[in-house]
């Protein structure tokens, strides 16, 4: 069932973004409604649906380096589409986010990316989402940076001291929430 997901939304962001004048709004716009065409099939939103949204972006990830779109600007409008689809669907946004960013640095290093830029281009995603579906700034960073490094954990020691040592560095981030983020990891 996952692989099936993770396929179908790898081809509907390929099928959304190829020949697209604009592929980041086309990328974006193509995993908002993958993601609300998902929840409104499972019907509410339940951890099933949550572990969906990283599989999803999983799979956009994965398609967006088919077509050649930069792991970074992919990861970013991303977990946009994500959050803002999650609202519309009155889901849990900031599991969403703490979800969608474990989908990029799956995708990421499934297709031999940078596991590091992709959790900074994530968490920036997430920060540049969170007002408009009715998020903190802080609680869009502290879930963001909780997913990365709970994915990063996942796959290794050497993806997860990258993620780590990326979004301690990133001077786009705000720099204490990142680091309070980091300081509740288990």
């Amino acid at each position: 069932m996952i692989d099936k997901i993770i396929k179908e939304a790898k081809d509907a962001v390929v099928a959304a973004i190829e020949g697209a004048e604009d592929v980041l709004t086309a990328l974006r716009g193509a995993v908002k409604h993958t993601i609300t065409g998902s929840i409104k099939d499972v019907g509410e939103v339940t951890t099933t649906s949550m572990e969906t949204v990283a599989s999803i972006v999983k799979g956009a990830v994965m398609g967006t380096a088919q077509v050649g779109t930069a792991l970074g600007d992919a990861a970013k409008q991303t977990v946009r589409g994500v959050l803002e689809g999650i609202s519309e669907t009155g889901g849990d946004v900031a599991g969403a986010a703490q979800h969608a960013v474990r989908g990029v640095i799956h995708g990421a290093v499934e297709v031999g990316g940078d596991a590091g830029k992709a959790a900074v281009a994530a968490v920036e995603g997430a920060i540049e989402a969170a007002e408009s579906v009715g998020m903190t700034t802080e609680d869009a960073v502290k879930n963001a940076v909780m997913g990365a490094v709970e994915a990063a954990s996942e796959i290794g020691e050497e993806v997860s001291s990258a993620v780590k040592t990326a979004l301690k560095e990133a001077v786009s981030l705000p720099r204490e929430i990142v680091k309070s983020a980091l300081g509740k990891e288990k």
